[in-house]
C-alpha cells in the first residue's frame, strides 16, 4: 500500500541544508560572532561610559578650583559633576535592570552567547 499524504514527503535532506564550500561547513558561527560583537558593544559603551565619568568628574573639579568665588562658575561646576555622576548610576542601573529582567523571565541578557544559542531558526525533525 502506497503512502501518498503530503505529512510524509521529505523536503529536506536527512542532515538538513549545508552551506557550500568552506564558510558553509562552520555551523553556528553567525551566531557566536553576534554574541560576540554584542558583548563587545556592552563592553565598549561600559568604558566609554566610565571614561567620561571621569572626564567630567576632573573638568568639574578643575572648574570648582578655578571658579574663586564665582558662584555663576562653581554651580556650573556643580552641575557637571552631578551629570556625570547620573550618567554612571543610568550606566550601573541599567546593568542591574537587565539583570532583575533576566532573573525575573529566566532570559540571561547579559551572556549574549547562551540567548543566542536558545534561538533555533531551523529545526530537524
Amino acid at each position: 500500500m502506497r503512502n501518498l499524504l503530503a505529512d510524509n514527503i521529505r523536503i529536506a535532506p536527512e542532515g538538513g541544508f549545508k552551506g557550500f564550500g568552506t564558510l558553509g561547513t562552520v555551523q553556528d558561527q553567525g551566531f557566536m560572532n553576534l554574541a560576540t560583537f554584542i558583548s563587545m558593544v556592552i563592553g565598549v559603551m561600559t568604558v566609554v561610559a566610565i571614561i567620561w565619568f571621569l572626564f567630567t568628574l576632573i573638568t568639574g573639579a578643575i572648574s570648582i578650583i578655578g571658579s574663586g568665588g564665582d558662584k555663576q562658575a562653581l554651580e556650573s561646576a556643580r552641575k557637571k559633576i552631578t551629570t556625570g555622576v547620573v550618567g554612571l548610576v543610568v550606566v550601573i542601573a541599567s546593568i542591574f535592570i537587565l539583570d532583575l529582567i533576566g532573573t525575573i523571565f529566566g532570559i540571561d541578557f547579559l551572556d549574549i552567547f547562551s540567548l543566542l544559542g536558545k534561538i533555533q531558526i531551523f529545526q530537524s525533525q
